[in-house]
């Protein structure tokens, strides 16, 4: 037995009937986009929280990469690690194409 035929004997007009589940449909659709905008809401705020971690982390990273590369430091290996020394001007030779 259809919709129709069991809303026909209880004296509903069919406008109003699909007016009625018009009206459960599109609350129902309300519903579910708010669901999903909440669970898309979580997650970029999981994805925000990540990004501040990271961005925390690159700025230790660049911080102890210029520690690292600092020209006293490079020096001050480069004499104990490497025995190297700054050379003085007899031991400069230049050479001429």
């Amino acid at each position: 037995m259809s919709l129709f035929n069991r809303l026909v004997p209880l004296n509903v007009e069919l406008p109003i009937a699909l007016v009625v589940l018009t009206v459960i449909a599109t609350s129902m659709a309300v519903v579910y986009s708010k669901y999903l905008w909440r669970t898309e809401f979580v997650e970029l705020q999981k994805l925000e929280y990540t990004r501040d971690k990271l961005d925390e982390e690159w700025g230790r990273l660049l911080l102890e990469q210029s520690t690292w590369a600092s020209p006293g430091r490079v020096e001050r290996q480069s004499r104990l690690r490497l025995n190297m020394i700054v050379p003085t001007a007899d031991m400069t030779v230049v050479i001429k194409p």
